[in-house]
């Protein structure tokens, strides 16, 4: 479509309608980005402004049972997409996989993984909303937020505009992400009692960062491989890549590296006290002795 037809039918059908793929257009919550935006927003505004001010002052919610169904369904969800993706698969190049132009059932199949993928992705705000409504204030970073709100953001743009194709891959791999990180979620909702067991959160977020150096690795292809995908999407991609990377290895640090040296520093600190104390009474000591002997000294001379 030329730039002469697009100002004949408008920018907004231009953009939104004939270059979006008729396949997948009409679908909910795709055929305009009004929807979208608007839960985008209200999400946005709840997280960071309203939300925090109307818990001011009150006690947070538990929200025990709500949290284990709602982990246990993202569980589900994510180990259903990831089997989905790897039958789909099993017939696609991991390498250069085009995206499939055709009404057949495998196109279908692609589409509708990456519209539940979509889907999840609009839920997945939830877990926003549960850390301002149990007043976890510091779980609500810039690193969060970034990520919630880029996620259904670009799903959205794939399944709109290229269903399918080379991108189903960050979608395999980040929801094989999901299903360890919402089995963890599962599993420290149930309280106190499962800490002794989810010793291995840290490696959650080791498990991420590698994800992000596998799909910078995946999509670099795009920049010298003819894959019928489109080649800008990795102007997109790779510095989105980069950037979640260095988000989340800058969080292990502050979580697990400082808190590890702190650690370090305490039994430090408390190897020496010992040695300190006994320093301290063997000079008390001294000082005694020297006192009786000062003390006996002037009793002998009266």
């Amino acid at each position: 479509m030329s730039i002469e037809n697009a100002t004949q039918i408008g920018i907004w059908d231009f953009l939104f309608i004939e270059l979006a793929d008729k396949r997948t257009n009409d679908w909910f919550l795709i055929k305009s980005p009004v929807p979208l935006f608007t839960i985008m927003f209200c999400y946005l505004y709840f997280v960071l402004s309203w939300g925090p001010r109307i818990m001011k002052g009150r006690q947070p919610f538990r929200l025990e049972k709500t949290l284990i169904v709602y982990n246990a369904l993202q569980v589900a969800v994510s180990v259903w997409l990831v089997y989905e993706y790897c039958l789909i698969w099993r017939h696609c190049n991991w390498r250069c996989q085009p995206v499939d132009y055709s009404t057949s059932f495998k196109f279908y199949r692609e589409a509708r993984v990456g519209y539940v993928y979509f889907l999840a992705k609009i839920t997945e705000l939830m877990d926003t909303v549960f850390f301002v409504l149990r007043k976890n204030e510091r779980q609500v970073t810039f690193l969060h937020v970034y990520h919630h709100t880029v996620m259904p953001l670009v799903s959205y743009g794939a399944l709109k505009y290229y269903p399918g194709g080379h991108a189903m891959f960050i979608g395999w791999i980040n929801s094989f992400v999901h299903v360890v990180m919402y089995n963890y979620y599962l599993l420290s909702s149930f309280g106190p009692k499962m800490q002794k067991y989810l010793w291995w959160k840290k490696y959650i977020t080791n498990l991420q960062m590698i994800q992000f150096c596998i799909v910078f690795i995946h999509q670099t292809q795009l920049l010298y491989t003819d894959c019928n995908f489109p080649r800008w999407s990795a102007g997109f991609t790779l510095p989105n890549a980069v950037f979640f990377y260095f988000l989340f290895n800058n969080f292990y640090q502050q979580s697990y590296s400082n808190r590890k040296n702190k650690g370090d520093e305490l039994k430090k600190e408390k190897s020496l006290t010992p040695v300190l104390n006994n320093k301290s009474n063997n000079e008390n000591c001294q000082q005694n002795l020297k006192g009786s002997a000062v003390f006996l000294c002037d009793k002998k001379v009266s």
